[in-house]
């Protein structure tokens, strides 16, 4: 008996990549006994992942009284997925029950992998804590509340303060992907020595999206994270083949074995089956995703400003690309949320012709209309995807166009994240505030929902050719673009039914409140330094005023020309490539005005919250069952 529906055209040179067949597992007789063996082993997880501290000392970076504070659940945005008496979960039938309790423990494995790609420190630093915990020390148990919130040492707070929960240590550029004392300078350096000796396969490799660069004596070393993460990858797969086993729908069990297959092996191209597989799920009842998206690492985006190592990397057609960070999703489909969403997939097509200089670049989006979309109601949140460091994710749109997958025809898959978006309702209600009574009534937790459906649908258009050229500005001006292009489709999608008259003024209401934020950002958080750009770029054009009362007034129809203006901009720099002019736009418009202090003073006044965490009540149920 052969896996189902898993398209064997997929498989290139059928010697060379091997899939497995999940059928085989059965015979490996996965027995009531081995079942309990694996889950001894996981009741002792802090051995698994025990790290020699090597001499190193931890003190804690905060002190008794900020710790105290900042724990404190006055202090923290909580936001509780789902429990084990919800309905989503009651409802499900048991074999899906059976295999969520698996996919809830593979994305465990990936956390504890993005733990270490995040910091070297982490685990061991975990550590520390957990022993100072039994030792009855109370600041040590405040500083793992926190630890656990941000999934890590460094973090930045709701008001854009940087924390280290360790003394002396500062999070490195190149984050757990590159040696903590590498500079920027050596770095360059080694590398134009390895370009003259021809070192170009192993260039190839530490520049590579998924290696973890180590030294190797006067070099550098790439290593492929299912090498390097061997031991997490495999438990994380072994979890996803026994998940495949009990869940009741084939397709969602067809990607399960192929995401399976990449994490056992390194081999790009097993990733790049995994995906498009995964991109083509609507109708599942579980939802399992293993995210990776290299917004923070700085360490290789430095290479674009040095014009002469560029140069030299592109005589070699080598391109950098950042690393990526992981996480792992699991939660179980919402059909309602989910047919708002599809009812938006069917404007993609006449939206695509709205894009600036659509007849120069070749759309993501085809008549076939490769995306699908899901909204989910959550279990767990692991990794990237659930680190809390003064955002949270509420929507992504993956693979992004820089993986493999695309160049076999893949597609993409929007999920939309529905606890993480009931925890903007404080939010906006700050917002209410500051408008004037007339239009303060059009935010709404529905606009704002609204908005970031026509967000992670405009990722999927514009060109993505020359993204990577841009280097550190290619992620803001992405999320720049989605943000305004988003806008720029409102009377379209109004003129077409999508939205009511009533529906358009909220969500151009809520656009313009969200940009406002309550600290200023540094560069390195690309939403938020977009946000800015828009604040300011709204203002230049007379989009809002505040009024001698102090309140905020809209302009409500200077919105989508605006949006549309700066849309064009946008597209122009990331169809050209252009580094310096990517770097000119942002630093133009990335200025932090009189109004942007103004309303931050108010929304800091507003809300108390200094750092997050994520509850999940239903995962820890799972964890413990048998």
């Amino acid at each position: 008996m052969q896996i189902s529906k898993i398209n064997q055209s997929y498989i290139q040179n059928n010697h060379k990549y091997s899939i497995p067949n999940k059928f085989q597992y059965k015979n490996q007789n996965i027995t009531k006994n081995n079942n309990t063996v694996i889950l001894n082993q996981l009741n002792n997880l802090s051995a698994l992942n025990a790290i020699s501290f090597k001499g190193k000392h931890y003190e804690l970076g905060l002190s008794s009284d900020e710790l105290k504070q900042r724990s404190n659940s006055n202090k923290i945005a909580t936001i509780t997925l789902l429990t084990p008496d919800s309905e989503e979960y009651i409802n499900l039938k048991p074999g899906d029950k059976q295999a969520l309790k698996h996919l809830v423990k593979a994305a465990y494995y990936i956390g504890e992998a993005e733990l270490q790609l995040d910091d070297e420190n982490n685990i061991p630093f975990r550590n520390y804590l957990n022993k100072e915990i039994l030792k009855g020390n109370p600041d040590a148990k405040a500083a793992m509340r926190l630890f656990n919130g941000q999934k890590g040492i460094f973090s930045k707070d709701n008001k854009m303060e940087e924390i280290s929960l360790a003394k002396g240590l500062q999070q490195s550029p190149g984050r757990g992907v590159y040696p903590r004392d590498l500079s920027t300078e050596e770095f360059h350096n080694i590398l134009f020595k390895m370009l003259e000796e021809g070192k170009i396969e192993e260039i190839k490799k530490i520049l590579s999206q998924r290696t973890v660069v180590i030294r190797n004596g006067n070099e550098l070393k790439g290593i492929d994270y299912a090498d390097r993460f061997k031991k997490e990858f495999t438990k994380a797969a072994d979890e996803l083949i026994k998940a495949s086993l009990t869940s009741t729908n084939e397709d969602f069990n067809d990607y399960l074995v192929l995401q399976a297959a990449a994490l056992k092996t390194a081999d790009p191209m097993l990733d790049a089956y995994a995906d498009k597989k995964w991109a083509t799920l609507q109708d599942t009842p579980l939802e399992f995703t293993i995210t990776r998206e290299n917004y923070e690492d700085k360490m290789t985006q430095t290479i674009f400003k040095n014009k002469k190592l560029i140069n030299a990397l592109n005589e070699h057609r080598i391109t950098p690309v950042s690393k990526d960070f992981l996480g792992g999703r699991v939660g179980i489909i919402n059909k309602q949320g989910t047919e708002y969403l599809l009812k938006s997939k069917e404007y993609l097509p006449e939206l695509a012709k709205l894009m600036p200089y659509n007849n120069e670049y070749e759309q993501i989006i085809t008549n076939n209309n490769k995306q699908t979309m899901v909204d989910v109601d959550l279990v767990d949140v692991a990794g990237a995807v659930g680190e809390y460091r003064g955002k949270i994710t509420i929507a992504e749109n993956l693979p992004n166009p820089d993986k493999l997958s695309f160049s076999i025809g893949g597609g993409r898959r929007n999920v939309y994240h529905r606890q993480m978006r009931e925890n903007k309702a404080l939010i906006l209600e700050n917002y209410k505030k500051l408008l004037t009574p007339e239009q303060s009534k059009y935010i709404t937790k529905e606009a704002s929902h609204h908005f970031t459906v026509g967000h992670e649908n405009a990722h999927t258009l514009g060109p993505h050719k020359n993204e990577a050229k841009l280097g550190e500005y290619r992620n803001i001006l992405e999320e720049n673009k989605a943000d305004v292009a988003a806008i720029s489709f409102i009377d379209k999608l109004t003129e077409l039914g999508m939205y009511t008259d009533e529906e358009r003024k909220g969500i151009l209401t809520t656009f313009v409140m969200q940009n406002f934020l309550s600290a200023k950002p540094d560069m390195s958080v690309a939403h938020r330094v977009r946000q800015v750009m828009q604040c300011k770029y709204l203002k230049d054009n007379g989009v809002y005023e505040i009024l001698n009362n102090g309140k905020i007034y809209i302009h409500t129809y200077k919105v989508i020309p605006t949006c549309k203006k700066m849309l064009k901009e946008i597209i122009k720099i990331q169809l050209d490539g252009d580094y310096k002019a990517a770097k000119d736009y942002v630093e133009k418009n990335f200025i932090w005005t009189d109004d942007m202090q103004y309303v931050s003073d108010i929304l800091q006044k507003s809300s108390e919250k200094l750092n997050g965490e994520v509850k999940t009540p239903l995962a820890d149920y799972l964890k413990t069952k048998q």
